[in-house]
C-alpha cells in the first residue's frame, strides 16, 4: 500500500499545471490522500504517522525540493511524552475536589508521583507580568512552592469605563496574557508546585466540557532538567472556585474586580491545597517534515511556510459506529496547501530567500512538533523574515473577503491586504477575537521567539461567499463546527475549493514579496512581541 501511495504523489505531481497558481484539484486529491483510512487518523506515535511522514517526504522530492532539516534530512525528530494521571485525590482545605467535576488536573512531567501536601494557595488575580502595559499582578511576591490560582483571559476582557484595565490588553481580543499556556509557563517560572485557572466560559471561548475533554491525559515535547513545567496544572470549574474562596474567607466577585486595578495585589488565601496522583508516562517519537528551496542571494534569511500534518487518529465510536477521526480540514487541507505553494514556488524564479516548508506533528497536542522546531530551529529565528501558517480553511467556494486573525499585530497585516486587494477581495477582522486563535496554531511557536508571523484560519468568522454571502458562509461554518475534531471531517467531492484555493494564493503572492532581500516585517507598536523581536535587531541586515 505504501508503494502505491508513494506512487500517486508522483503521479500526482507531475500531472499538476505548469501556471504559479494554486489547483483546487491538487488541494482536493492531497486531503482525499491523506484523510483515507490507510493514514489512520494520522496520530503522532502510530502506524499512520509513518505512512504520513514517508508519503510527505516522497511528494516534496517528486517536486524538486531539497531536505530542509539538519545535515540534510527530510525529518526533524521531535521527542514527545504522554502521561496520565491515575486514580487519585485533591482537596482544598480537607475537601474534597472532584476530578471532572470540580477541577481538571494533568500533569506534563514525566514523575512517576505527584505528591502536594499542604500548599498554601495565592490568587494572583490575571497572573500577567507585562511591562510594556506597565502591569504587573505578582508585585515580587514570593510563590515558590505554593499553588496559584489564576482568572482567565486578559485583565480588560469584562472591564469598565474608568478601571485601570481598560485598553491595556486589547479589549475584548485576547491577548497572549490571556491563554492559559501562559498562564502555567509563568507559574512554572516562578517556583509554583500547582496552577489552577478558575474556568469561565466566555472568558476562555469554549464550556467546562472542553476544558475537562483531557481526562488527566496530556502531552509535551521531551524536555531537558531547566526546562520543566510545573507539576500540576489544570481548570477550577466556576462553581468550585465559589466554594473555595467563600470557605477562605474571601468574595470571588469582588477580588475579580480589584484584578482589574494596576494596583492588585496577590491575596493568600487562608486555607491549603493537598494532591496525590500516580502518573504514567511514555515516550513517544514523532517528526516533523522540512523541506525547502535554497535561496540565491541571502541563503541564511529565512521565510517559513507552515501546516499540521497530525490529527486525532482513533478514538471512541461515535454514533454510526465510525472510529477514525481523519482530520481532512484540520488539516490535510492546510497541509495541501503548503504542498501547493512548494510547487508554486519550485516552479518559478529563484528566491533570494530560502523558503521553508515545514509540515508539524503534534498540533493536536498543544503545538508541540512547532515548538520543538522552535526550541532547537534549523533556520535561525532571528533570521526568518516571517512564518505563515494554514489551519483549516473554508471548502464553500470563493469568497468575497478573507479573515484576519490577529488583526493589527503586524506589518503582515498590510501585505495580506494587498494581496487580497489584488484579487479584487477585502480583509474582515476575526469576530470572535476573545477566543485568542491567534495563539492557538503552530506559527505561535515561533511567534512567541519573536518572529513576525500570520495565520489563515477560516475559524475566524464567516465568510463572506461570493454565492450565499454571510449567510451562507456562516451556514458552513455551523456545519463545520459541528463536526470539528470529530470522526466527520472527512473528505468530500462536493467540496468546493475554489476559495480555499484563492487564500493559499495570498500565501503565495505575500511570499514572493517577503522572499526579497531587505523585506523585514516588523511587530506593530505595543504588541507583546515587539521588545523580544527587537533583542535580534543586530542580526538582521
Amino acid at each position: 500500500m505504501r508503494n502505491a501511495l508513494l506512487a500517486l504523489a508522483l503521479t500526482t505531481a507531475l500531472a499538476a499545471p505548469a501556471a504559479a497558481q494554486t489547483d483546487p484539484q491538487q488541494l482536493s486529491e492531497i486531503v482525499r490522500t491523506l484523510a483515507s483510512p490507510e493514514f489512520g487518523g494520522r496520530a503522532p506515535g502510530t502506524a499512520g504517522e509513518k505512512t504520513t511522514t514517508d508519503w510527505l517526504v516522497a511528494r516534496f522530492k517528486s517536486l524538486g525540493l531539497e531536505p530542509g532539516g539538519a545535515d540534510g534530512a527530510w525529518i526533524q525528530p521531535v521527542p514527545l511524552v504522554h502521561t496520565r494521571l491515575g486514580e487519585g485525590k485533591a482537596s482544598i482545605g480537607g475537601t474534597a475536589l472532584a476530578q471532572g467535576t470540580d477541577v481538571a488536573l494533568t500533569t506534563v512531567r514525566a514523575d512517576p508521583h505527584i505528591a502536594i501536601n499542604d500548599a498554601p494557595i495565592v490568587f494572583v488575580g490575571y497572573g500577567v507580568s507585562a511591562p510594556e502595559a506597565k502591569w504587573d499582578d505578582f508585585k515580587g511576591v514570593d510563590v515558590r512552592g505554593k499553588v496559584v490560582v489564576f482568572l482567565v483571559n486578559d485583565p480588560d476582557f469584562v472591564a469598565r469605563p474608568g478601571e485601570d484595565a481598560i485598553g491595556r490588553f486589547g479589549g475584548k481580543r485576547m491577548t497572549y496574557y490571556g491563554r492559559w499556556t501562559y498562564k502555567y509557563e509563568e507559574a512554572a517560572r516562578r517556583g509554583a508546585v500547582a496552577a489552577l485557572i478558575v474556568h469561565d466560559t466566555d472568558a476562555a471561548g469554549y464550556p467546562w466540557s472542553t476544558a475537562n475533554a483531557s481526562n488527566g491525559e496530556n502531552y509535551d515535547i521531551v524536555r531537558g532538567a531547566d526546562d520543566q513545567h510545573i507539576p500540576l496544572q489544570g481548570w477550577l470549574s466556576h462553581e468550585a472556585a465559589e466554594r473555595l474562596f467563600a470557605a477562605a474567607g474571601q468574595d470571588l466577585a469582588r477580588l475579580r474586580v480589584a484584578a482589574r486595578s494596576a494596583s492588585f495585589r496577590p491575596v493568600a488565601l487562608n486555607t491549603r491545597f493537598s494532591a496525590d496522583f500516580p502518573v504514567t508516562a511514555e515516550r513517544i517519537e514523532s517528526a516533523n517534515v522540512l523541506a525547502k528551496i535554497p535561496g540565491a542571494k541571502r541563503p541564511d534569511e529565512t521565510v517559513m511556510f507552515g501546516a499540521h500534518w497530525d490529527a486525532y487518529g482513533e478514538g471512541p465510536a461515535d454514533a454510526t459506529g465510525r472510529t477514525l477521526r481523519p482530520g481532512a480540514n484540520d488539516d490535510a487541507l492546510g497541509t495541501a496547501g503548503v504542498i501547493e505553494l512548494a510547487r508554486q514556488f519550485k516552479a518559478g524564479p529563484k528566491p533570494d530567500r530560502t523558503l521553508a516548508f515545514a509540515l508539524w506533528t503534534g498540533e493536536e497536542r498543544g503545538l508541540l512538533g512547532s515548538e520543538y522546531y522552535a526550541a532547537h530551529p534549523v533556520y535561525p529565528l532571528a533570521k526568518t523574515a516571517a512564518n505563515l501558517t494554514l489551519d483549516i480553511l473554508q471548502t464553500a467556494g470563493p469568497a468575497k473577503d478573507v479573515t484576519l486573525v490577529g488583526a493589527g499585530a503586524s506589518s503582515l497585516d498590510a501585505l495580506l491586504a494587498d494581496a487580497a486587494k489584488a484579487q479584487g477581495r477585502t480583509i474582515t477582522p476575526e469576530t470572535a477575537s476573545e477566543r485568542g486563535l491567534f495563539y492557538r496554531a503552530d506559527h505561535f511557536s515561533v511567534v512567541r521567539r519573536g518572529v513576525p508571523s500570520l495565520l489563515l484560519m477560516a475559524l475566524g468568522g464567516a465568510p463572506d461567499l461570493k454565492a450565499g454571502g454571510r449567510e451562507a458562509g456562516q451556514k458552513w461554518l455551523d456545519a463545520y463546527m459541528a463536526c470539528y475534531h470529530k470522526t466527520c471531517d472527512t473528505w468530500s467531492a462536493d467540496w468546493n475549493l475554489k476559495g480555499a484555493a484563492e487564500d493559499v494564493d495570498l500565501f503565495h503572492a505575500m511570499g514572493e514579496r517577503l522572499s526579497k532581500a531587505g523585506v523585514w516585517p516588523t511587530w506593530s507598536a505595543g504588541s507583546e512581541f515587539l521588545a523580544l523581536r527587537n533583542k535580534s535587531a543586530g542580526e538582521r541586515r
